[in-house]
């Protein structure tokens, strides 16, 4: 990422920095990776170290169950129940050692939270809401990315009356950055990246000191912890540095098109460790005369692929694939375009489809809320598109 500043800080870190009465501010540190790469430096009107109460929180089912027998899967995430706010409200669908996917259709704000375990990635489907944190105010709305850093003490403002979030939790340590093929060595973004820094929008403005104490729940490696600190979070005076939240808008994003079909990571946005998020965003087909439009048949040999739809997708025309849907086509499972797909590919020039797209590199378990909001005929669609015959299969397929 690149330098901001917001506020006011002093010339000179670690050296004495007052109000106008003489009152010293208090400088804290953020950073990643054992103070070995990027950091920020936050100025507190008081000690942000007090706390008066801690507790432990259990409010949440993180149940995981085998994808057994492997399957793909469709999710239909607009059968979960709206309600709750969107940091406790938020339903996990799958997860691996690396990272959890979670979504949530909010409908109150949040109150204070840190995720304490790794970066967040938040792309929000639909609604708008602010995002206040220590280091400022930022306006979020659809189809941005939102990345939120480790150890952010933050929350979700609505500015709707439903805010429609899909999570990405870093849960195996690292963190969720820009591809390093986009930057230079010294952290630029190079001529011909998909994006660059002026479509990142960072914190706006550092609202009014908040006064008085503060609950903040806090993820940690080993569970949930409430603080109570004796002071207000948000009473910061101005910070500097290359660690902080930040928003991409998924329309933002500029892809590749060629002669013939590019392979998914010609799309790839964010990267973390043993993971990576792609964008689909409308674009033009391929333009060799003899160019097939939709993917082949593919295996993931390494990677469990998950794709988040939020537009038409023309390759799986006919699934029931919807706003909201999402796919899982694990490894060791062959899978490509519905029948029929190929042929009706062929005379189209572009696509309005719009998906976020998560391939893992280790196997992903199921949440436990899946099971009740999962197409049971999905695995199956190939078959009756094909008009073969499934074992048990209630549909005629003649």
């Amino acid at each position: 990422m690149f330098y901001r500043r917001l506020g006011e800080v002093p010339r000179r870190r670690h050296t004495q920095f007052c109000d106008a009465a003489g009152n010293l501010f208090f400088e804290e540190m953020q950073g990643e990776e054992g103070f070995t790469w990027n950091q920020s430096f936050l100025y507190h009107r008081n000690l942000p170290t007090v706390i008066t109460d801690a507790e432990e929180v259990a409010y949440e089912n993180r149940e995981q169950v085998k994808n057994s027998p492997l399957l793909p899967r469709h999710i239909l995430t607009h059968k979960l129940g709206v309600g709750d706010d969107p940091v406790t409200g938020r339903h996990l669908l799958m997860a691996n050692t690396d990272l959890s996917v979670l979504y949530v259709a909010a409908v109150r704000s949040s109150g204070l939270y840190r995720n304490a375990v790794g970066d967040e990635l938040c792309y929000i489907e639909s609604g708008s809401a602010v995002l206040e944190s220590s280091y400022g105010t930022m306006e979020v709305g659809d189809g941005d990315y939102v990345v939120i850093p480790t150890s952010t003490t933050h929350r979700w403002r609505l500015t709707s009356d439903e805010l429609r979030l899909l999570v990405v939790e870093c849960t195996g340590g690292g963190h969720i950055r820009p591809p390093k093929r986009f930057m230079s060595p010294l952290g630029q973004f190079l001529d011909g990246s998909p994006y660059n820094e002026r479509d990142l929008r960072g914190p706006e403005s550092l609202p009014a000191p908040a006064e008085g104490e503060a609950d903040v729940l806090v993820r940690t490696r080993t569970g949930v912890t409430r603080y109570a600190y004796a002071y207000h979070p948000f009473d910061v005076v101005g910070w500097d540095g290359y660690n902080y939240p930040y928003a991409l808008n998924i329309h933002d994003y500029m892809p590749s098109t060629g002669a013939l079909h590019l392979p998914p990571p010609t799309y790839i946005t964010f990267e973390g460790p043993r993971f990576v998020i792609c964008s689909f965003v409308p674009r033009l087909f391929d333009y060799h005369p003899d160019a097939v439009k939709v993917p082949y048949a593919h295996s993931n040999v390494d990677s469990d692929e998950v794709l988040f739809y939020t537009g038409d997708f023309m390759s799986r025309a006919g699934t029931g694939i919807s706003q909201g849907s999402i796919s899982l086509h694990p490894a060791g499972y062959i899978h490509g375009p519905q029948p029929g797909s190929h042929e009706k590919s062929l005379a189209l020039k572009s696509t309005d489809e719009t998906a976020v797209m998560i391939d893992t590199f280790a196997p992903l378990m199921l949440g436990a809320d899946v099971s009740g909001i999962e197409d049971p005929g999905y695995a199956w669609s190939w078959a009756r598109g094909s008009g073969k015959a499934v074992k048990g299969d209630s549909f005629d397929v003649r």
